[in-house]
């Protein structure tokens, strides 16, 4: 199910100059943030709860999910490259599975990795916030990465999908339509931070298992779709 050569060109298509720019500024930011934060504040778990929920899982892991998951799969589908990597005797889902995990690992290092250092810059990691939040960072990255590659396969417009999803559903609506919240990526994500930090220190509107279970289906269904749309694109290609 994984292809070392698709998984070799996805890399270098996700960290070319370009991308790795974009994907460096956000965790960046982050930090020049936090380190602002912490000077300005000092150690206050309720504002590092604050600053790791409002920009680091809220904005910062879907953007960065947003460019890993559509980019490891549209640009070629756009410029039309993706017919000589359907040409290769590799099975479809496997080229989707392969895109996914490398999606997903680049989604983490730049997600996940900075909100840790984040936590432990603004609050040491007091009330178990940094660690929590890190989780969420690393499973919240699987399933927008899951999602935005299904964009990336299925739209010329994943991009835009994709950041009407991140930056309108659920940064907009989530905050000002309670039941909208049950459909975000980011309170599943939350509800699992809020079993790992202490009592009271971060909330989620999305049970825990309520949570797992649609993690694990969005996530599942958005690769298996994915993979079905590659093989009906290879199929009108061949046609």
């Amino acid at each position: 199910m994984y292809e070392p050569t698709v998984a070799r060109l996805t890399y270098r298509a996700l960290l070319g100059r370009r991308r790795a720019a974009i994907l460096f500024l956000l965790p960046a930011l982050l930090i020049v943030i936090a380190v602002a934060v912490r000077a300005l504040v000092g150690v206050d778990d309720g504002v590092a709860a604050d600053v790791l929920g409002g920009f680091a899982l809220a904005t910062m892991v879907p953007l960065i999910g947003v460019i890993a998951g559509t980019g490891a799969i549209g640009p070629e589908i756009d410029d039309g490259s993706i017919v000589y990597l359907l040409s290769k005797p590799v099975k479809r889902p496997t080229i989707i599975f392969t895109k996914l995990i490398v999606a997903i690992a680049v989604t983490m290092a730049f997600s996940a990795i900075p909100t840790f250092v984040a936590g432990l810059i603004l609050n040491g990691n007091g009330s178990q916030i940094a660690i929590a939040y890190t989780v969420a960072a690393l499973v919240a990255s699987i399933a927008y990465s899951a999602v935005f590659l299904l964009l990336g396969t299925v739209s010329r417009h994943a991009v835009v999908f994709g950041l009407v999803y991140a930056l309108v559903w659920e940064a907009l609506f989530g905050s000002l339509v309670p039941g909208a919240r049950t459909l975000s990526i980011q309170q599943w994500a939350l509800s699992l931070a809020e079993k790992i930090g202490a009592d009271g220190a971060i909330a989620s509107d999305v049970g825990l298992p309520t949570a797992v279970i649609l993690l694990v289906v969005v996530t599942g269904l958005a690769t298996w779709y994915a993979g079905q749309k590659l093989r009906s694109l290879t199929l009108a290609g061949d046609e």
